[in-house]
């Protein structure tokens, strides 16, 4: 199969995009493969693993791996560290991992039912556990 350039240097191995330039791959790329519910979560200071995560929905096993392939082409020589893929066996979960972006693609069902969202809207930072070990301490 052909790799279809989707952005400047994408054919271009040795050039790596910016963090900002991934991510607008990675929107744009979702978004032209009709993924649905894409929803963006900042991790900066939230975990080491990376800045940003992407979840996102495809309506069928089919979609969902053909969503994660055409990105994971994309990602595979423009993101820092190259791009791993999980989960293609079964499509129902497919984690893409391009360094400093996360990209979780679901079935429905499936995101529905390990709800990463709500897991990583709370806030976890540094200062927020280290306040609430406090108050655990002092009581």
């Amino acid at each position: 199969m052909q790799d279809i350039p989707t952005a400047k240097g994408a054919l271009n191995p040795k050039k790596r995009l910016s963090t900002v330039d991934l991510q607008e791959l990675v929107i744009n790329s979702l978004e032209d493969d009709k993924a649905e519910d894409i929803n963006q979560i900042d991790l900066t200071g939230k975990t080491s693993i990376a800045d940003s995560m992407f979840i996102a929905s495809g309506r069928s096993t089919r979609q969902v791996a053909a969503i994660a392939d055409h990105l994971y082409r994309k990602l595979k020589n423009v993101s820092l560290n190259g791009c791993k893929i999980e989960g293609m066996d079964k499509a129902d979960w497919v984690l893409l991992d391009a360094g400093n972006i996360i990209i979780h693609i679901f079935r429905p069902e499936v995101r529905q039912f390990y709800n990463l969202e709500k897991m990583w809207a709370a806030d976890f930072t540094p200062d927020t556990v280290d306040a609430a070990s406090q108050l655990l301490t002092t009581e």
